[in-house]
């Protein structure tokens, strides 16, 4: 039997069907599987088995993760190449992700920022020149969180339906998937 598996940055739910805009991934990738299938054992309050190959998980490996991207993009800079995050959430105002991003602007890593709701960044500052922001107004709650770091043309990108906030976080179980392009 070949397993399937659909993540998705949001739920099927039809009454925000109709005002919220998802991303999803239909996927048989076996390892992908194997993660998903850990993060319902950890639903489920069974042992945790393995460590997670794929997937970031909170409260296991998303913000460790998250933390290695931004300084990986920043050692990139540092060894005279490109870095570049593009971070697109309804809201950031977790103060060590907004800390780390600050350390990769100071350095170089051009990051833009496109968010709809809260966002306790500060741009236009000496340890922020390097960061923008784009607003996002509009009928429909983008409801999809995307996450790009360029990793010297090597992209890596992750779709989740976490916010960069306190509670997503720390509290609660969110998980962000990659999009793998081969």
């Amino acid at each position: 039997l070949k397993g399937y598996a659909h993540l998705g940055t949001g739920n099927f739910n039809e009454k925000t069907a109709r005002i919220y805009s998802d991303k999803g991934l239909l996927t048989s990738n076996r390892e992908i599987i194997k993660d998903i299938d850990e993060v319902f054992r950890v639903l489920e309050g069974r042992p945790h088995m393995h460590d997670f190959k794929h997937l970031l998980v909170t409260q296991f490996n998303m913000l460790s993760e998250i933390h290695k991207m931004i300084e990986r993009e920043i050692e990139h800079v540092r060894n005279g190449g490109i870095g570049h995050i593009i971070l697109k959430m309804n809201s950031l105002e977790d103060k060590g992700m907004i800390d780390a991003l600050y350390r990769a602007s100071e350095v170089g890593v051009k990051i833009d920022l496109i968010i709809r709701g809260i966002c306790c960044l500060v741009p236009n500052q000496t340890y922020s020149q390097n960061i923008t922001i784009t607003r996002i107004v509009g009928a429909y709650l983008e409801h999809s969180r995307v996450w790009y770091f360029f990793n010297e043309g090597e992209e890596n990108v992750y779709l989740t339906s976490a916010d960069w906030m306190q509670r997503n976080l720390h509290r609660r179980i969110e998980v962000a998937f990659p999009i793998y392009i081969e």
